[in-house]
């Protein structure tokens, strides 16, 4: 299969969630069109992003809600259980302990970290935080397949090396820093900042700023 576009992959999810809530509202099938329109993008783009994957349609009735549903589960990789750890037991992992919809998605945190040692032993979300220095040992012996980055970004680059060397293959990162894996690891940065500055831009040009020109 051809290098699926990451923009691709994120309309996959947003399809996914789309359906779910099709799914909830009692409704047996969708066309491309209702699909488009909830995201804002083209039938046309629906059609292109799943023909990447297969067939699933059929012209003038759209598509089966339920099987549609199952074949972007499969292909999101959410057919199978992940395995995360979370190090950085802060505000930001506290609030991604206590959110239970990955647990639905597929997502079972396993293991918490912090480099507090005054937090070990506590439970957020029903999991003991462990201290960072046995990250390894722990991440290894849970067979822990993503890892979740909620650390000060002085401390980031070393955990990450830390949970690639216990196998883990894929890490989100919400530290505010550049980090660096090997080609064999997939890494995903939330910036906030970043997100914010977008938003910033759009709201600026929705207003007509211009550009500051020099004197």
């Amino acid at each position: 299969m051809a290098r699926i576009a990451e923009s691709t992959v994120r309309r996959l999810s947003h399809y996914y969630r789309v359906l779910e809530e099709v799914a909830a509202e009692g409704k047996r099938m969708i066309s491309s069109r209702r699909l488009a329109e909830r995201e804002g993008i083209t039938s046309a783009q629906v059609r292109k992003d799943l023909s990447y994957f297969g067939s699933f349609g059929r012209r003038g009735l759209g598509y089966n809600v339920a099987h549609l549903s199952a074949e972007i589960r499969a292909i999101l990789g959410l057919d199978h259980r992940w395995r995360v750890a979370v190090v950085g037991a802060g505000n930001i992992g506290t609030a991604l302990l206590a959110y239970r919809g990955f647990e639905k998605q597929g997502f079972d945190i396993v293991a918490v970290f912090d480099q507090d040692r005054a937090r070990a032993g506590q439970r957020i979300g029903g999991v003991e935080v462990r201290e960072v220095s046995s990250l390894a040992a722990v991440a290894a012996r849970a067979g822990v397949d993503i890892g979740v980055i909620a650390t000060p970004p002085e401390a980031a680059q070393q955990v990450v090396d830390t949970l690639v060397g216990a196998g883990v293959r894929g890490i989100l990162n919400f530290a505010p820093r550049k980090l660096f894996v090997p080609p064999e690891v997939t890494l995903r940065t939330v910036d906030m900042a970043m997100e914010l500055e977008s938003l910033s831009f759009a709201l600026a040009q929705a207003r007509g700023v211009r550009r500051r020109t020099p004197a």
